[in-house]
């Protein structure tokens, strides 16, 4: 059976809009009979893969996701011969993979793609080598068919319904997060006053007026790894795979939505997180723990964490197999709860966490 890796984060936001909808208000979704604030999952993953530390840990650039492939290809073909024009090479192997051009545009194409910079780089070599869009394009899927050199697509996919030859099917799923009590929308009402006064109207007051959506809550952050379907991904480079979980915890714990930041600043770190192994091929959300909201009057971080401890505690002892028992790994911020309740292998830094389940995995 596969090798899952479950992620469990509680992480709670102040005023803020991390992520908002097209009316310009924080998402939100009903669970458990009430309102909850969301924060979406493409979301999550954008920020994820877009964080430093992703690319720090994997030591490659995240791909770029364009409908501009045209120019992507012949800028590189360019690096490589300042005296070539590779427009026609350029279109052809854009058409052929892509589909017709973009008729509004023809710079871009007419879908989104998802690829590496590795895969630009090969690809107009290919093209400079054989002069040949068709032959270079049917040499591509085969290189890359299932597979990916980029960690960011490993984990996340590849689609392409014009050729399904090279989708990569995704090895993370990642949940909506969201609030683990009630939530009441806000509005904040904004002014901008005018700072140049003339004759004809020494005080105009407010020259500009509007309204933003905000709201504040703890949430319950999922997302799971398919362990194998990641080494597949990347062509059983197990090496790279490694370091891609790596990244991937790291990211994923100072990844914060850039959403309205510059407004609201809601930069904080996560209260608890717990990372689970499990070798039996499934993966759990603790999402249930949540579906009769918290309701506290002191905070909701530790109450939220007690009825998330005390979920897993009572469906782990139900569904798992006592003869081949997850492996837990928990990281918590807050001294002052017992660490009695805690389960697992205990850490006390990020660094420690993450390089624990690490060496667990590679056991």
């Amino acid at each position: 059976m596969n090798t899952k890796i479950e992620f469990h984060i509680l992480q709670s936001f102040p005023p803020s809009n991390l992520n908002r909808d097209e009316s310009n208000m924080p998402k939100d979704s009903f669970f458990g009979g009430v309102r909850r604030a969301r924060i979406s999952s493409q979301c999550i993953k954008r920020s994820i893969r877009l964080n430093p530390y992703f690319k720090e840990e994997t030591e490659i650039s995240p791909s770029d996701r364009t409908r501009r492939l045209k120019k992507l290809l012949f800028d590189e073909m360019k690096n490589h011969n300042k005296n070539f024009d590779g427009t026609k090479l350029a279109v052809e192997f854009t058409e052929n993979l892509l589909g017709s051009m973009d008729k509004k545009n023809p710079e871009r194409s007419s879908v989104l793609f998802f690829i590496s910079k590795e895969e630009v780089t090969q690809i107009s070599k290919l093209l400079l080598e054989k002069q040949n869009a068709e032959d270079v394009e049917k040499e591509y899927k085969k290189i890359f068919m299932s597979r990916t050199p980029a960690p960011d697509i490993a984990l996340f996919g590849r689609m392409l319904a014009e050729d399904p030859k090279i989708n990569v099917d995704a090895a993370c799923q990642v949940a909506h997060s969201i609030s683990t009590h009630k939530v009441d929308m806000e509005l904040d009402f904004y002014t901008a006053s005018e700072s140049i006064s003339t004759s004809d109207e020494p005080d105009m007051g407010a020259a500009m007026m509007g309204l933003t959506g905000f709201n504040s809550s703890c949430f319950y952050r999922y997302a799971a790894i398919d362990w194998e379907q990641l080494l597949s991904n990347l062509d059983n480079n197990q090496d790279l795979a490694l370091k891609t979980v790596k990244g991937f915890m790291k990211a994923m714990i100072y990844a914060t939505p850039t959403g309205k930041q510059n407004a609201f600043a809601a930069n904080t770190m996560p209260y608890f997180m717990m990372a689970i192994i499990r070798s039996d091929g499934q993966a759990w959300s603790l999402a249930n723990a949540f579906e009769k909201p918290v309701s506290s009057k002191n905070g909701y971080q530790k109450e939220s964490l007690t009825k998330l401890i005390d979920h897993w505690q009572q469906i782990n002892s139900v569904f798992s197999d006592p003869d081949n028992p997850p492996k837990v790994f928990s990281l918590l911020v807050d001294d002052n709860v017992t660490e009695t309740i805690i389960p697992g292998v205990k850490s006390n830094s990020v660094n420690r966490w993450v390089d624990v389940l690490i060496s667990s995995l590679v056991e």
